[in-house]
């Protein structure tokens, strides 16, 4: 299922780093500090890599 914005607002930082995560290896990391992070992990010629996309800004400029 896809991550919602609803499901980003409502995750609340802990004391340690978690992730929202989909089912075709998109993820929301959730930081201690509050920042939120795109992530993406991926094969490529069987090895595990990881894609940083770049921050889930909640409050987008007008």
């Amino acid at each position: 299922m896809a991550i919602t914005h609803k499901q980003v607002q409502a995750a609340k930082p802990k004391d340690k780093s978690y992730k929202l995560t989909d089912e075709k290896g998109l993820y929301l990391l959730v930081k201690p500090n509050g920042g939120r992070y795109w992530r993406l992990k991926y094969r490529f010629n069987g090895k595990e890599k990881l894609l940083s996309i770049g921050v889930y800004n909640l409050n987008p400029p007008r």
